[in-house]
């Protein structure tokens, strides 16, 4: 996602992006130990992502 759609959303709903984004990266990690990885891509897109998340949600605490 782009940071501009991020900013705008609300606490809550950051919370809940980053908790799904958590579960994809999971899911990935398992077909990654299970040998099977169609998108190996996705490990570094959602760890980017969930690093924007923990950033504007530590902008906005503060």
């Amino acid at each position: 996602m782009k940071t501009k759609e991020l900013r705008n959303l609300t606490k809550e709903e950051l919370l809940q992006k980053e908790k799904a984004l958590k579960e994809e990266l999971f899911n990935l990690n398992l077909q990654r130990y299970g040998g099977r990885v169609e998108k190996p891509h996705m490990f570094s897109l959602l760890k980017r992502d969930i690093a924007r998340i923990k950033t504007i949600l530590h902008e906005k605490k503060q």
